[in-house]
């Protein structure tokens, strides 16, 4: 049995562009160089079919830890909660209120970005705090 070296996250989208740069400015990804023999991803996207045209982007962890996230254009819109989602760990090590001060912190800034705040998860004995949110097309991601 052969082992994964890579895992890929992946996201339906209607916009795939805008919702690849919202999570560049979320975890500090950012977009790979363009294809050989184009310039910028621009050029690619115009070398497509008019149909494909703008159905995909991706970006990539800088430092090459993190998965790539491809984001592909669907005819469909988001009609339920997410199956899967993305836990953004930014209070790892914090607890009681310092750890409610990074998750708000955190989602006052994604807020910015145009991320929506949804319910505060309060820590119970076995949890600690997190905050659901959605990011700009709606897909439901945690601050935790």
């Amino acid at each position: 049995m052969g082992s994964v070296r890579q895992v890929q996250i992946t996201f339906d989208c209607a916009e795939p562009e805008r919702v690849a740069r919202f999570w560049c400015e979320v975890l500090g990804y950012v977009v790979p160089p363009p294809p050989p023999g184009f310039e910028s991803w621009g050029a690619f996207d115009r070398s497509l079919p008019a149909e494909r045209q703008g159905s995909a982007f991706a970006c990539v962890d800088p430092n090459g830890v993190g998965p790539r996230l491809f984001f592909q254009r669907v005819p469909e819109g988001k009609v339920v909660k997410n199956r899967v989602h993305l836990d953004v760990r930014v209070g790892t090590g914090l607890v009681g209120e310092e750890r409610l001060a990074a998750l708000e912190a955190e989602c006052a800034r994604l807020e910015k970005l145009g991320a929506t705040r949804g319910m505060l998860l309060r820590a119970d004995g076995f949890n600690e705090s997190c905050q659901v949110m959605q990011d700009v097309e709606g897909n439901e991601f945690c601050l935790d």
